[in-house]
């Protein structure tokens, strides 16, 4: 019998921040009055119209919690941004982009985070937002509350927020550092709904220390649940390296990305559910050992699903069948 792998991750949660602290490589250098990101990307809305959005990912202060799995720290700044900043960034990203009909304010953590994103901007914010057709932020599920309302009644369309579930995996979610329950989840997803705001959800494909051959059924039951929480929008994430942390686990077994064939069944799960948009997210989406004659056309099959919101059919080759 082959031996267990001994885990290099802390068992203890008190010791699991500053193990993820201590591996992670260097911060990028950013300015507070410039989004570090943006650009427009086309989308399926709910009507079934493809629309062009724009995508803002907005430098502020690092997210409080330290998941173990996060990169999205390494494009954020040590202490707040100047009260102001966050709305002149909007400017910023605005005054380059194309027409768009939606907007997303990403922030590598949690819009109503105060230290993120001050609340005294939240009427310039809406006011930069005004011209869109839906406004879509990213917060904890333990951040929703009074503020998501207050940005919500400053807004003159819809507001949709994205919650990352992860996985329903009980042990492996604990195991994230994400300090967050499924009951907590479903009670964020349930504030939300009764005030009349939608939810998107985050859902990992393959998180570490899932074994290969349960990473398509846990996604599956993660869809599920998310839905089941009222999602009217799930992204599939294929859970990726780049944060210390992960690569030390990968060194040891206990981490590798999903193979593109997961991410296919995945995808094709959720929408054949037909309870609301799917999407697998396909940025910076690296090659695994999957056949290299029919690879970028699988991809391309992914994007056209994307956007389709439909199974489409499998690309045949010839090589790995």
């Amino acid at each position: 019998m082959k031996p267990a792998v001994l885990s290099v991750y802390p068992e203890k949660a008190a010791e699991r921040d500053q193990w993820i602290l201590e591996r992670r490589p260097s911060r990028e250098k950013l300015d507070p009055w410039i989004p570090y990101a943006f650009f427009v990307e086309e989308e399926c809305s709910k009507d079934g119209v493809v629309l062009p959005v724009a995508t803002i990912f907005l430098t502020n202060r690092e997210c409080p919690w330290r998941c173990l799995m996060c990169d999205l720290w390494r494009n954020t700044l040590a202490e707040a941004v100047p009260i102001g900043a966050i709305p002149a960034q909007i400017d910023f990203a605005l005054t380059r982009l194309p027409n768009a009909r939606q907007i997303k304010l990403y922030n590598s953590g949690s819009f109503f985070d105060p230290r993120a994103i001050p609340t005294e901007d939240f009427p310039a914010i809406a006011g930069r937002v005004k011209s869109f057709e839906r406004v879509i932020v990213e917060s904890h599920p333990a951040l929703i509350g009074e503020s998501s309302l207050r940005f919500r009644d400053l807004l003159q369309a819809p507001l949709e927020v994205a919650m990352g579930l992860e996985t329903v995996h009980p042990e492996i979610l604990a195991r994230l550092n994400k300090r967050m329950s499924l009951r907590q989840f479903a009670d964020a997803a349930d504030f939300l709904r009764n005030h009349a705001t939608d939810l998107r959800v985050f859902i990992l494909v393959k998180p570490p220390f899932m074994p290969a051959g349960e990473a398509c059924d846990w996604a599956a039951r993660s869809v599920d649940f998310a839905f089941d929480c009222g999602a009217t929008v799930v992204t599939l994430i294929p859970t990726r390296g780049g944060n210390g942390a992960m690569e030390d686990l990968a060194g040891n077994g206990e981490f590798s990305p999903p193979r593109l064939a997961t991410l296919e069944s995945a995808l094709a799960y959720g929408l054949a559910l037909r309870r609301g948009r799917v999407f697998v997210d396909l940025w910076d989406l690296r090659p695994d050992d999957s056949c290299t004659f029919c690879y970028k056309k699988r991809v391309g099959r992914l994007q056209a699903m994307n956007l389709r919101q439909m199974i489409l059919p499998a690309v045949p080759c010839s090589t790995c069948q």
